[in-house]
């Protein structure tokens, strides 16, 4: 199986203009990123696709796989697919170009996953320690079955704790055992051939009230299986986050 990852790279971004290439102790945030997926194992190469020049030029400086794509792409998922025809591959991993702490054992993880030919897509999660985040429209929630294939994806807090959901939310900082809930981190695996399917299919129901482009795969009956990580993203979406990286980078 030949597995590549495909790094979206965007100047647009409404709460930190420009994010991607920002300074980060001498290298792009981007760079970062791409830094990362090539240590991970099980991965035959690293795109980078952008509809920026001035993100290509950049990026030349440390790679050639730059993939430009259309400027008039609604969601990550349309640019994914439109960088996928260019490459020969049966696996994609999509990583965000602003998670430049993002973990190379979690990529190794979701190559491995989707090597198997019953899994078309996976993707991660952890499990929510603290009520505060819990209760955050931020922190995106995911609940799976058995085998662990998501069942649903939400802002709100899925499963509900029937019987002791006040005291939970009212009287607790920390989630009390043996409760469990997990975050859903915002990594990507996709067999290519369901990639072009899934690109292909209309915006669902759900997919628009809760705004989650990944609900457009449950609502149409596939599968998405999850794998839990401890890996926590220190994802940059505003000044304060980029800070915070470039300090935990600064003391390495």
């Amino acid at each position: 199986m030949k597995t590549v990852v495909i790094i979206p790279a965007r100047l647009g971004s409404s709460r930190l203009p420009r994010k991607v290439i920002l300074d980060i102790c001498g290298k792009p945030m981007v760079q970062y990123v791409y830094e990362v997926a090539k240590k991970a194992k099980g991965i035959t190469d690293v795109y980078i696709a952008t509809d920026s020049l001035e993100v290509e030029a950049i990026c030349k400086k440390f790679t050639e796989n730059i993939i430009m794509t259309n400027e008039t792409h609604q969601s990550g998922t349309d640019r994914l697919a439109e960088a996928v025809e260019m490459i020969e591959c049966d696996n994609i991993i999509n990583v965000q170009g602003d998670e430049p702490l993002m973990d190379a054992h979690l990529i190794t993880q979701l190559a491995e996953v989707l090597n198997d030919p019953t899994n078309d897509m996976v993707s991660a999660m952890h499990t929510i320690k603290t009520t505060a985040e819990l209760q955050s429209p931020n922190a995106v929630k995911v609940t799976v079955d058995k085998n662990s294939n998501a069942l649903y994806f939400s802002r709100s807090i899925i499963p509900h704790h029937r019987d002791e959901w006040e005291t939970l939310l009212n009287h607790h900082i920390t989630i009390p055992s043996p409760l469990k809930f997990y975050k859903h981190i915002g990594i990507y695996g996709y067999k290519k051939s369901f990639l072009q399917e899934y690109a292909s299919m209309e915006q669902t129901y759900l997919e628009k009230l809760e705004k989650l482009e990944q609900l457009r795969v449950l609502e149409n009956g596939y599968k998405i299986n999850m794998i839990e990580t401890e890996y926590e993203p220190v994802g940059v979406d505003v000044l304060a986050d980029l800070e915070k990286v470039r300090e935990i980078i600064r003391c390495r």
